[in-house]
């Protein structure tokens, strides 16, 4: 049995162990203040700022939510309900694509990019104090670089819109009760 309190784990040498595990405790660390300081700053979670941010980088603000599902790393389903009270809330507006009617088109109204313009500083403030504080700018681009191609590396998988929805067993149909 492996002993991972000891770095003893199956595939991963003891280094390879404690980088995991420092990456993974520094990503959780950094998402708990992000979390926090978009509640706060802007009753957002991560990951409707996350839809807003990327509406708002684009040209002309709209995406379609598949692009967005490709983009940010969340469930359809949760994606759908997201957008749904971004919508709800005059941040975002959804409407069928004129180009591809199975599309959808989600559009930054101007509420949304106020928000994230509202928001924005505070995220700036989390980032530049917590991870490019105790970083040289050669530590920043080593890790642009490591993190880069670990992302693309990733990235290059099939997206997840591309995966097949996993269905739902069919109810059995019902048994008459005897009378």
């Amino acid at each position: 049995m492996a002993d991972i309190a000891h770095g003893d784990s199956p595939g991963l040498p003891p280094e390879q162990l404690e980088t995991y595990f420092s990456l993974m405790e520094a990503v959780s660390l950094l998402q708990h203040a992000v979390e926090r300081q978009l509640r706060a700053d802007g009753d957002l979670s991560s990951v409707q700022f996350q839809i807003l941010a990327s509406l708002a980088a684009h040209p002309d603000g709209r995406l379609t939510m598949t692009e967005l599902a490709d983009g940010v790393v969340y469930s359809r389903s949760g994606l759908t309900y997201q957008a749904g009270l971004l919508e709800k809330a005059g941040l975002i507006t959804r409407a069928p694509s004129a180009d591809d009617e199975r599309a959808t088109l989600v559009t930054i109204t101007a509420a949304g990019r106020e928000r994230v313009a509202t928001v924005l500083p505070g995220h700036v403030e989390v980032a530049k104090t917590l991870l490019f504080a105790p970083l040289t700018g050669d530590d920043v681009r080593s890790l642009n670089d490591m993190m880069t191609r670990v992302r693309d590396h990733m990235r290059a998988l099939p997206p997840r819109s591309a995966a097949p929805r996993k269905r739902r067993p069919a109810e059995p149909p019902a048994v008459p009760s005897p009378e």
